[in-house]
């Protein structure tokens, strides 16, 4: 399992670079959306990109935290906490391809969501072996997986704060 642990952060952060350097212009030129999808004009209003990367770096924390705890420490419930994070990031970018047919059109975060999808689910594949699917091992992947929902809603949030106070 070692040899997955460090890939979580990897894909995240590249992953996540399509957003910090698309979104900006992709708002920019997509008024249209705006229209159309008007919870992302009350989400998305005082977008900055040092918002975006505030929040982006914010959800990085646990993603790299707990992939370095997975890789020095072995240990059967880092483990499963890791695989919970492994499962968040493959959903998301589930998500990211999603939104894209549904708005009909590039955003982005669905070229690198293409690319990554396949490994993720390799990865999670593989590393499952690694994992004893126990009943509470199961409830703590879900937890974790809820805790990552949560943590994604703060980070839009700080994105939110620190658009507002630059704007």
């Amino acid at each position: 399992m070692r040899e997955y642990v460090l890939l979580l952060p990897i894909l995240f952060i590249f992953h996540d670079m399509e957003e910090i350097i698309g979104f900006g212009w992709f708002l920019k030129y997509n008024p249209q959306v705006y229209d159309r999808f008007p919870r992302i004009t009350k989400a998305y209003k005082d977008f900055t990109t040092a918002g975006m990367a505030l929040a982006v770096y914010e959800e990085f924390i646990p993603f790299f935290g707990i992939s370095l705890l997975v890789y020095y420490f072995e240990n059967v419930v880092l483990y499963t906490f890791w695989y919970g994070l492994m499962i968040s990031l493959t959903v998301h970018f589930v998500v990211h391809i999603g939104q894209s047919i549904y708005i009909k059109k590039y955003i982005p975060s669905l070229i690198t969501s293409i690319i990554c999808l396949p490994i993720s689910i390799i990865i999670l594949r593989n590393s499952s072996k690694y994992i004893v699917f126990s009943l509470t091992n199961i409830i703590l992947i879900v937890i974790v997986i809820l805790l990552m929902i949560a943590n994604l809603r703060f980070a839009h949030w700080l994105m939110y704060k620190f658009g507002r106070q630059l704007g």
